[in-house]
């Protein structure tokens, strides 16, 4: 057996040629076997049973990344649903659906007829899952033709993949088997279940929630802090979902193709003003003279603060939306982050005092002149923005800052009405693959920053790391605060936006770091079945990232 070159971190091991890479690993990194997770091969990424045939470079990805810990969450569900599937047997007829995020793990649900979700029933899986865990289990991968792979599905009564790989142009499939239970999954796994060290599973509500770390911390489970709020929302979404009777990918596709599909669009629209328009009732039975909305990015925020106004017209009120943004203290006073670029996310870059002063002389009668914020020359500019507030008036205010107590601190409670908004993805690609709300919001950013800055995929990507620690900061610690929430994500979007989003990411260059993220949403988005912009309501939040809209954003 020959001998080849393999290159990590600047050093050339040599190896036999025909070794794996997780062996690679074991033989030159046997401290860190359980630390990484997947690899790329010539920046190529790929599963650590892979073989090594000829030289190459090599990057280790661990779990402390945000591809390892996707990783890590993927095979501990699978773990879940085959534990469930060796708890219950196949002579009992259940399913498992893996919904949404709840904190850092997933809320499920367990679908039977005759079995309920209890205590007992989910420490007896629990266990089941430690005892695979323990064995450190070989997670087997096997490639079958979509036919076959289809065929499979049926015969396993997996409907919801049946009718997702209905609709797809590959010509294999990628199944996964452990412990004789098998299943597809979006994306790789771990090459056993020895690597899976830290979970829990217990009851939440009518289903249970399933507990991963954290990647900042891959060997500890966080805390877990119920969000009630926030599932009552995602639970809300979901009930959307089964009245459109749209819960997966393969269902929207089925939609697209046999015409039923402006009708859902339809509804699906009605739903979000007729929840728009209960929440116009609540700040005028509340007699509230500020609105304030928040939420993290591509929210939609901007679109939803007009469609408010116009409810709150047609209940008799006379709103005046404006941005937080023009808030902004001046470039020379913005802080900077721990590399030294400017850190427009943080609370310090609000000229907060300036803010709370204007509103409480405008709550007080006074007239006041609002500024508006160049942000080419990075600084406040006054040009006659006067405004005065009269009975029926109402300032509807957008901004990611707009729930944080210290962005209103001097005005009284009972004049804020605080609204979180959100894309919270109510679809998933099929019962145990779910979609991550922040994929929507980083493919709603990629199209609106193309299409209104000028930026390219790349940079956005680029960007997006940044953007979420500053959500995971200042935006979802407040979210609870909020008086409503409001889900800004649409069922149809996705088959909407694939057409505007993927030319801008086959864009982004091979040789790039961003390439990789790039290369998955496009896998992600192959498959949704594509969708005409030309039927989308012109007051629609997704005119705010297509383009088209009323509201001339």
């Amino acid at each position: 057996m020959g001998k080849i070159n393999v290159t990590v971190d600047d050093r050339t091991y040599q190896a036999d040629k025909g070794i794996s890479i997780l062996d690679f690993i074991r033989a030159n990194f046997s401290n860190d076997v359980y630390k990484y997770v997947l690899a790329t091969k010539n920046s190529k990424l790929t599963e650590l049973f892979t073989t090594l045939d000829s030289d190459c470079k090599l990057e280790l990805i661990p779990k402390n990344t945000t591809i390892g810990m996707d990783t890590y969450k993927r095979s501990l569900t699978l773990i879940m649903v085959a534990a469930f599937a060796r708890v219950l047997g196949s002579k009992n007829n259940h399913r498992i659906n893996v919904m949404y995020s709840m904190g850092r793990g997933y809320f499920c649900r367990l679908e039977s007829e005759s079995i309920k979700v209890t205590d007992e029933l989910l420490k007896e899986v629990k266990s089941v899952m430690k005892e695979m865990i323990d064995s450190d289990i070989v997670i087997n991968k096997e490639t079958l033709g979509t036919d076959d792979a289809v065929a499979r599905f049926a015969a396993q009564g997996m409907t919801d993949k049946e009718k997702l790989f209905k609709f797809r142009r590959v010509s294999k499939a990628n199944l996964y088997r452990l412990d004789g239970y098998e299943d597809y999954f979006y994306g790789y796994m771990v090459p056993s279940t020895g690597y899976i060290n830290c979970f829990d599973l217990f009851a939440y509500d009518d289903g249970f929630v399933l507990m991963a770390p954290y990647k900042g911390n891959p060997d500890a489970l966080p805390e877990f802090v119920p969000q009630e709020k926030l599932f009552n929302v995602l639970k809300t979404s979901d009930l959307w979902g089964k009245t459109l009777n749209v819960n997966n990918v393969g269902d929207l596709n089925e939609c697209i193709t046999n015409g039923s599909i402006m009708e859902l669009m339809l509804v699906q629209e009605a739903l979000q003003e007729k929840q728009i328009a209960h929440i116009a009732d609540m700040i005028k039975e509340g007699e509230k003279k500020i609105v304030l909305i928040a939420g993290p990015s591509s929210s939609g925020k901007t679109t939803f603060s007009h469609r408010l106004s116009i409810q709150l017209r047609a209940h008799g009120l006379r709103p005046y939306p404006f941005a937080l943004d023009n808030y902004f203290v001046d470039r020379e006073f913005t802080p900077r982050d721990e590399n030294g670029n400017y850190d427009f996310e943080c609370i310090e870059a609000m000229d907060m005092k300036r803010f709370n002063d204007d509103m409480r002389r405008l709550l007080s009668g006074e007239r006041v002149e609002i500024p508006t914020f160049n942000f080419s020359l990075g600084k406040k500019e006054y040009k006659g923005n006067y405004m005065q507030l009269n009975d029926g008036d109402v300032l509807v205010v957008e901004g990611i800052h707009g729930l944080n107590p210290l962005m209103t601190s001097e005005l009284p409670d009972d004049s804020k009405f605080k609204i979180y908004i959100s894309a919270l993805t109510q679809l998933n690609i099929d019962e145990h693959n779910r979609i991550p709300t922040t994929d929507g919001r980083l493919i709603r950013r990629i199209v609106r920053d193309a299409r209104t800055r000028g930026n390219n995929a790349k940079d956005t990507i680029a960007m997006w790391p940044s953007v979420r620690r500053g959500e995971e900061k200042y935006i979802f610690p407040f979210q609870e605060e909020a008086d409503v929430m409001f889900n800004s994500a649409l069922i149809y979007e996705l088959s909407v936006i694939k057409q505007y989003a993927e030319p801008l990411l086959f864009a982004v260059p091979r040789d790039s770091v961003e390439y990789l993220e790039a290369k998955r949403l496009l896998k992600f988005l192959d498959y949704f079945l594509g969708l005409e912009e030309r039927n989308i309501p012109k007051n629609s939040i997704l005119r705010e990232f297509v383009g088209g809209g009323c509201f001339n954003l």
